[in-house]
């Protein structure tokens, strides 16, 4: 079920009143309740794949409940490592298997043998890379000794399903989301009421941002060789919002209706393109992946910590992990090999924390420095995009060599004038909010006329613009 479909709004007011005013005064039910919504939800896009969130929350939790009881290390370890096994398994299966089999075709037939191996016609069940996160980070942390484990069990399949979040984030930990199922909830009008200011700016993200850049972005990418660079270099910037717009907007949407229902999320996505170096902004993207990959991969590696090879070693590792975890196509590898690369140097020179307040802090606009920090970070995230979102890496290659050639001063052939001025709009009032959890978590301060004539502008505009419907990018992921 898509947020921005006719039915999640038919049936979020449903789970709402029976949340509320059905089983407001018993919190096991309205436990129960958020786990058959969250199946419900789930399942309709396909309930077979019930079967693998429903196993998958079955496992850890038994393991979670085997780690309290077991004190021998041999043991212990053997349960955690049955956790990820199995559950890196399911994922590897269903996202990987034919990546795996098509790249050890090509690896002979590059060496001049002909080998025949059968691909399968695997489904991809959407979300499986998000609640199988969800799940590790709760035995890992179990394991570590770093959280009690549950022994209610409605509670840890609510954590593992929480609909809002289940199919695309934020990857909330055990330590957070779960301890708020156990205690009750109590509606609190000011806290709805910014989840839904949060709800309508993640609905204009996907609607009126991202969905109109994708139509143009996918004309230019998917007929490159046909435009000069300046059209190219258009195509990039405008994926650039889209991804930013689709993804973020997800994020905004499920943290604002998780507030709805008296729990809150951890901030996804912190205004990243207002980044002054690519590590500030992989501190400001997707923040729930990358703290998972630091706590969980790179800093048990040993981080920055060690010798210059090791920390180099560290930093490809994390940045190659979370390429693939985005998609099984070299393309996503060499993305994350591109991050690395523009990492490294800020490392190695001790200055990748260096960014860590909000720019142009308590000032209404950036110094030239800052403006100039800002748009070469804006502009090699941009360049590494074209291989987020090109077919093959060997079409990444000619998009970037078609759009940097003369032609990128040329005027481009496509400029919808309309929907970069809704960019320009956009950017603005992200930057006005930036200093805060999203966008319009402040608009109190206008008076409540205009405030409503906010509301219902943008409401209008999502309605003016809105075009066929689309799936979230990371929807199955």
């Amino acid at each position: 079920m898509l947020f921005n479909s006719l039915e999640f709004f038919i049936f979020l007011p449903i789970v709402f009143t029976l949340y509320w005013f059905v089983f407001g005064k018993n919190l096991k039910f309205q436990n129960f309740l958020i786990v058959f919504a969250s199946y419900v939800f789930y399942g309709w896009w396909d309930w077979r794949f019930l079967s693998l969130i429903i196993f998958s929350s079955f496992l850890d939790y038994g393991i979670g409940v085997l780690l309290n009881s077991e004190k021998r290390p041999k043991r212990r370890k053997l349960l955690l490592w049955t956790s990820i096994s199995v559950n890196i398994g399911f994922l590897g299966f269903f996202k990987y298997y034919n990546f795996f089999v098509e790249s050890f075709i090509a690896s002979f037939t590059f060496f001049g043998s002909t080998i025949s191996a059968g691909t399968l016609n695997i489904i991809l069940p959407v979300g499986i890379s998000f609640y199988t996160f969800q799940t590790l980070s709760y035995t890992i942390d179990v394991y570590n000794k770093r959280l009690e484990p549950t022994k209610d069990i409605i509670s840890f399949f609510a954590f593992v399903s929480f609909f809002p979040q289940l199919v695309a984030g934020p990857i909330e930990r055990a330590t957070n989301l779960l301890p708020q199922f156990y205690k009750k909830r109590e509606f609190h009008y000011a806290n709805a009421v910014d989840g839904m200011r949060q709800m309508i700016w993640g609905l204009f993200k996907k609607v009126v941002i991202a969905d109109n850049c994708a139509k143009y972005a996918n004309t230019i990418f998917n007929n490159s060789n046909d435009y000069s660079g300046s059209t190219l270099f258009l195509g990039a910037l405008l994926f650039a919002f889209q991804i930013y717009g689709d993804f973020s907007g997800y994020s905004d949407i499920a943290i604002g209706i998780s507030r709805f229902f008296g729990f809150d999320l951890k901030q996804n996505f912190a205004f990243p393109y207002f980044s002054r170096d690519i590590a500030e902004f992989w501190r400001r993207w997707h923040i729930s992946l990358s703290t998972w990959f630091r706590d969980y991969i790179y800093i048990p590696l040993g981080g920055s910590r060690g010798s210059l090879n090791k920390k180099i070693r560290n930093v490809f590792i994390i940045f190659l992990v979370s390429g693939f975890w985005h998609g099984a196509n070299w393309t996503f590898i060499v993305w994350g090999g591109l991050n690395a690369l523009y990492f490294l140097p800020l490392l190695l020179a001790k200055k990748n924390r260096v960014n860590t307040d909000v720019v142009a802090q308590n000032k209404l606009l950036p110094n030239f420095r800052e403006i100039v920090q800002m748009a070469f970070t804006f502009f090699i995230t941009t360049v590494a995009w074209v291989f987020f979102r090109a077919d093959s890496v060997s079409h990444a290659f000619r998009y970037l060599l078609d759009m940097f050639n003369s032609s990128l001063f040329s005027k481009p052939v496509i400029l919808p004038y309309t929907v970069l001025f809704l960019v320009s709009v956009f950017l603005g009032i992200e930057w006005l909010g930036r200093h805060d959890q999203h966008a319009l978590e402040r608009i109190d301060f206008m008076k409540k006329p205009m405030r409503w004539s906010f509301y219902m502008l943008l409401i209008m505009l999502m309605f003016l613009f809105t075009g066929e419907e689309q799936a979230f990018i990371y929807f199955q992921f």
